[in-house]
C-alpha cells in the first residue's frame, strides 16, 4: 500500500495503543499524513501529530479537530477507534457505568464525526471507518453495556453512511474480534489463571488465535483507500470466523 493514501490527511481517535495505533502507524506507512486524538499521547518512536481531548468533552474535541485542520490544511479520512470496555450483565452494571459507556463509545464517536463533517465535505476522497465490535452482533456473557454500545456503533454506521453519501463521504465499520491488545493483556494478567484463560479466548476464535492489531488496521487501510471508491454501508470482519463460522470441535 505504500503510497497509496499520499497526500491524504487521516485522524484516528484513541490512536495512542492498540488498534489505534496500529491504524496510524499503517495509515501513515501508505503516505497518509496522521493525527491522534487521544488523552495521551502514543509512546515514543510514533511521528504522528498528536491532539490531546476527550471525547466525552466537546469543547476539548472541537479544538483538537481544528487543531489537525489547521496544521495539515484539511482532512480526508477520520478512524473512529476511541473506546472503553465494560464487563457485567444488565443487572451487574450500574447506571454510572451504562451512561459512561454509551458516552465514550457511541456519543464520543458522534462529536468527533459531528466536528470533522465540514472539512470532509471539502475534501474528494472522504472516507470514515468506525471500530465496532464482534459483540455487536453476537451475543457475548457478561457484556452487555459494551454490546450495546458496539451494536449502536454497527446501526450508527449505516445511518450515516446513508446520511452522508450525498456529500461524497463514504462510512464504514470494522468488526475485530478478540484482539491481541494491551487492554486484552491486563485483562489476561488479572485473571486467575491467565494461561487457561488465553487458552480458552484462542479456542474460541475459530482460527485458533486471537486477532492482531495490525489484521485490523489493513482492513481499516482498505476501507479508507480511494480504491474502495464503491465500498460504502460495510461492516468487515476481522474475526477469524468467529461471527459467521460454526466448526466441529476436534
Amino acid at each position: 500500500m505504500m503510497g497509496e493514501l499520499s497526500g491524504l490527511v487521516a485522524l484516528v481517535t484513541g490512536g495512542s495503543s492498540g488498534i489505534g495505533l496500529a491504524v496510524a502507524d499503517t495509515l501513515a506507512a501508505a503516505g497518509a499524513r496522521t493525527a491522534i486524538l487521544d488523552r495521551q499521547p502514543p509512546p515514543p518512536g510514533h511521528d504522528h501529530l498528536v491532539a490531546l481531548a476527550d471525547v466525552t468533552d466537546d469543547a476539548q474535541v472541537r479544538a483538537a479537530v481544528a487543531q489537525v485542520v489547521d496544521t495539515f490544511g484539511g482532512l480526508d479520512l477520520l478512524v473512529n477507534n476511541v473506546g472503553m470496555a465494560s464487563v457485567g450483565t444488565v443487572e451487574s452494571t450500574p447506571d454510572d457505568e451504562w451512561s459512561r459507556v454509551l458516552d465514550v463509545n457511541v456519543v464520543g464517536l458522534v462529536r468527533v464525526t459531528r466536528a470533522a463533517l465540514p472539512a470532509l465535505r471539502s475534501s474528494r476522497y472522504a472516507a470514515i471507518v468506525n471500530v465496532s465490535s464482534i459483540a455487536a452482533t453476537t451475543g457475548l456473557q457478561d457484556r452487555a453495556a459494551y454490546s450495546a454500545s458496539k451494536g449502536a456503533v454497527h446501526a450508527l454506521t449505516l445511518a450515516m453512511a446513508a446520511d452522508h453519501l450525498p456529500d461524497g463521504i463514504r462510512v464504514n465499520a470494522v468488526s475485530p474480534g478478540t484482539a491481541d491488545t494491551p487492554f486484552v493483556r491486563g485483562l489476561l494478567a488479572r485473571a486467575a489463571d491467565p494461561e487457561a484463560e488465553l487458552a480458552a479466548l484462542n479456542a474460541r476464535q475459530p482460527h485458533g488465535r486471537l486477532v492482531t492489531v495490525d489484521e485490523v488496521a489493513h482492513a481499516v487501510a482498505y476501507l479508507v483507500s480511494p480504491l474502495a471508491g464503491s465500498t460504502t454501508g460495510a461492516v468487515l470482519s476481522v474475526d477469524g470466523g468467529f461471527d459467521r463460522l460454526r466448526r466441529r470441535p476436534s
